[in-house]
C-alpha cells in the first residue's frame, strides 16, 4: 500500500490551474504525457510494474483511473462507478490478517485503489480533495481540525476567493 501522499501527487498529475500571481500566468498540464513519463513517475514513488515497461492502453488506464478520482472529489461521479473496474476483495495478509487488494492486472493501479479503498474505511478520504477554486483544482489533503477546508492553499486560492469576495460585496454596496 502507499501513502495518501502519493495518491495526491497522482491526482495532480494533471495540472488544471490557470490563474495568474504576482503577475506570472500559471500554466496547466499533463504530466503523464507518454508510457515512459508514467515509468518514469511510477519508479519515481517505487510503485510496482511486475517489471514491465508501461504501454499506451497501460497509459490510458492510469489516466483514466485518475480522471475518474477526480470526478468523484469533485462530485461528478459516484465513486462505485469510479472503481467498477477494479474488483475489491479481502485477502489474508502476512500477519495472519486481511486486507483489501484489488487485481487489475496492472500492480501500480492495484496498489492506489487499494490505497484508496482502505482510506475510505479509515475515514480518510474524505479529507483528500480538490481545491475549490475553479481555476485551480489542486489535490490536497485537508489537515483542518474540522475537515472542511476547501483550498489548496489559504495563501493563495482562499486569500484570492476572499478578495474576489471583499471586492464584489464592496462593489455592490458602492
Amino acid at each position: 500500500m502507499v501513502d495518501l501522499h502519493v495518491i495526491e501527487e497522482f491526482l495532480n498529475t494533471v495540472d488544471e490551474r490557470t490563474f495568474s500571481r504576482h503577475g506570472e500566468s500559471h500554466v496547466a498540464g499533463e504530466h503523464l504525457t507518454s508510457p515512459g513519463a508514467l515509468s518514469e513517475w511510477l519508479a519515481a514513488r517505487d510503485l510496482p510494474t511486475a517489471g514491465a515497461e508501461p504501454q499506451p492502453a497501460d497509459l490510458a488506464a492510469t489516466v483514466a483511473l485518475r480522471t475518474a478520482l477526480r470526478e468523484v472529489l469533485l462530485g461528478e461521479l459516484d465513486a462505485t462507478t469510479a472503481l467498477t473496474d477494479y474488483q475489491l476483495r479481502l485477502v489474508p495478509d502476512p500477519t495472519r490478517g486481511l486486507r483489501i487488494a484489488a487485481r487489475s492486472g496492472r500492480p501500480w493501479l492495484d496498489a492506489i485503489v487499494e490505497t484508496v479503498a482502505q482510506s475510505a474505511a479509515r475515514g480518510e478520504w474524505q479529507r483528500v480533495k480538490l481545491c475549490a477554486a475553479p481555476d485551480c483544482h489542486w489535490a490536497f489533503y485537508d489537515t483542518s481540525r474540522s475537515g472542511r477546508g476547501r483550498w489548496c492553499s489559504m495563501d493563495v486560492c482562499g486569500n484570492r476567493h476572499k478578495t474576489r469576495t471583499y471586492r464584489e460585496r464592496h462593489r455592490r454596496t458602492g
